[in-house]
């Protein structure tokens, strides 16, 4: 499989009508299997998108920044987002490649895509919280990031920008 040097992605502004892509994402088991310890798949209905998107992909804060990753044949693959976290005071990151597109290198490539923006954003640090038994925290650190504490369920991870 390609590595994240090599793999070609896209970011995407979704509009509204691309939620489709996020319910189903959330819906799917293996995808949200690193979501297992915090119940797994989600739910994600029609009647929660327009608040979910005017708050996630339509605000002007600051605070909040989100982004479809389209593959080399323009198909959506995943997302990536990072939001402030006043229980840490900094931002936290969030990368999700949907789980038919996982080890071809989407995920390093998007979480470079995401380090890039917030820091073009001024964001000077990003944080993710990763349960302790999701493969991610291997991909997180071979793309700079570092153990700060963990506990038996989660491990927090940073990045200096």
């Amino acid at each position: 499989m390609g590595s994240s040097k090599n793999t070609v992605i896209t970011l995407y502004k979704p509009e509204y009508e691309d939620l489709w892509f996020r319910e189903q994402m959330l819906s799917d088991e293996e995808t949200m299997a690193y979501n297992r310890a915090w119940g797994g798949a989600l739910p994600f209905p029609e009647e929660q998108w327009r608040v979910w998107y005017d708050h996630w992909v339509e605000c002007g804060d600051g605070k909040r920044y989100y982004r479809y990753i389209k593959n080399e044949t323009d198909k959506f693959v995943g997302e990536i987002a990072y939001h402030f976290d006043p229980g840490i005071d900094g931002y936290t990151a969030n990368v999700i490649v949907y789980s038919g597109y996982r080890r071809r290198g989407y995920g390093g490539s998007a979480l470079d895509a995401l380090c890039f923006a917030a820091k073009e954003n001024g964001i000077p640090v990003l944080y993710d919280d990763i349960a302790v038994d999701n493969p991610a925290i291997g991909l997180f650190k071979r793309h700079g990031f570092f153990e700060v504490y963990r506990t038996e369920e989660k491990i927090v991870l940073k990045k200096e920008l």
